[in-house]
């Protein structure tokens, strides 16, 4: 540890030093520390929040907090009555809807087509019967449509279409998956469940970058299961939002010890979104960091200089301060003060400017990826692990050239020579 007497003198000597630079100086310096922190920050926050975003909108647009479906060997929920009347009493539970599930077929161009050697223009869809209300309640469906109207619940023979199964949406033909062409608000389709086979016209067109509801077709739950031939009420999924400061994963263990892991397959929203997500989310944080310490290692480098460079024009005083009995000790303090001052200031003010600008800013227009509705991820724990990476970079790179010069022979600094 330095004495308390070197610390006190170093401190000075520096906070002299500082009142006496060029303003110009000290502002490039602390802007170099701002764009550096926010370079650690930003980088890492953006890539990881590309990732969030696809978490956070399959919470808001699909699942809630927990999803309910069916056992991977069955089509529907069992007993679904007696699950939602439990579920009913749980005071964690804010909203829930219910949906019928299946696959199906959409043909586009069946009243045109005078060839049976061509190709359809058909595709396979999931197909989901939801209470419209309920839904949009529960989703904000209706705020997704980008072409015609959103469903009410007395639609006989009307649909909603995902934008993935349309050929000006999608990003292309995929295995098993060929874009309908030429269709839209107004379009009559044919659409194909377990052999039963009804014309619907399609209202609207929902666009969502989640691929169960882009790939997917919509319509009342009466007249879905009127085309499956149900006439009970099991439905193949629950949605259930809890409400605020409700931990899913608690919510789940106990909807498993009541016994309703028995019936049906019970997921948070984490569960239930994609393999390899998580993954991803672990490559892009391993990116971010990889760049972010390039920005760390460049202002590390710029200290040094300034701070190297600054010593060597004041190296005749310094060799006055040694000669006048100022510890060298207390001189190599100075500057680990000036250095830590620099990237304090550039800290604060970057602190200043993520949470108060970036991170409300990109809350409130996310970054529009072709797959995602990208954030800013900022969790307080890991900005303060990079402020003190940034502080302990700098007042090294800082000590550093300090030290080269300061123990250099107190005659030759005093009179200049090598």
């Amino acid at each position: 540890m330095f004495p308390l007497l070197n610390i006190r003198v170093g401190f000075y000597l520096a906070l002299r030093q500082l009142r006496r630079a060029s303003l110009w100086t000290t502002g490039l310096i602390v802007f170099v520390m701002l764009l550096t922190f926010l370079n650690l920050v930003v980088v890492t926050g953006i890539l990881v929040g590309l990732i969030e975003g696809i978490n956070e909108s399959y919470r808001t647009q699909y699942t809630g907090d927990v999803i309910v479906s069916a056992l991977s060997t069955k089509d529907y929920i069992e007993d679904t009555s007696g699950v939602i009347a439990f579920l009913k009493t749980l005071p964690h539970v804010s909203q829930m809807t219910e949906r019928y599930q299946t696959g199906g077929t959409i043909e586009a161009n069946y009243l045109t087509r005078t060839d049976l050697t061509e190709k359809p223009n058909a595709t396979g869809a999931q197909v989901i019967g939801i209470n419209p209300e309920a839904e949009n309640a529960f989703t904000g469906l209706a705020e997704h449509i980008i072409e015609g109207e959103y469903l009410a619940e007395s639609d006989y023979d009307h649909i909603l279409i995902g934008n993935f199964l349309l050929a000006k949406y999608a990003f292309g033909e995929q295995p098993g998956l060929t874009p309908l062409t030429d269709v839209g608000p107004g379009t009559k389709v044919r659409l194909t469940i377990n052999g039963a086979t009804r014309e619907v016209i399609v209202k609207g067109v929902v666009k969502s970058k989640i691929g169960e509801l882009g790939m997917s077709v919509f319509l009342p739950a009466t007249e879905l299961r009127t085309l499956m031939g149900r006439f009970d009420q099991n439905v193949a999924q629950i949605a259930i939002r809890l409400t605020p400061g409700s931990d899913p994963v608690a919510f789940k263990q106990l909807l498993l010890r009541s016994g309703i892991g028995e019936k049906a397959k019970v997921q948070t929203f984490e569960d239930s979104i994609p393999n390899g997500v998580a993954d991803i989310k672990t490559t892009f944080a391993m990116l971010g960091n990889g760049f972010s310490s390039i920005g760390l290692v460049v202002a590390a480098i710029t200290i040094f200089i300034v701070i190297f460079i600054n010593a060597i024009t004041r190296r005749k005083f310094i060799g006055i301060l040694k000669g006048i009995g100022i510890s060298g000790e207390a001189i190599e303090i100075s500057y680990i003060f000036q250095s830590l001052f620099y990237a304090v200031i550039g800290s604060a003010i970057g602190l200043a400017v993520l949470y108060g600008v970036l991170v409300p800013l990109v809350a409130a227009h996310p970054i529009d990826f072709p797959f995602s509705d990208g954030i800013l991820v900022a969790p307080p724990f890991d900005t303060g692990v990079r402020i003190v990476l940034l502080v302990l970079t700098t007042v090294i790179a800082g000590y550093l050239p300090s030290r080269m010069i300061v123990r250099k022979n107190t005659l030759d600094s005093i009179l200049g020579r090598n």
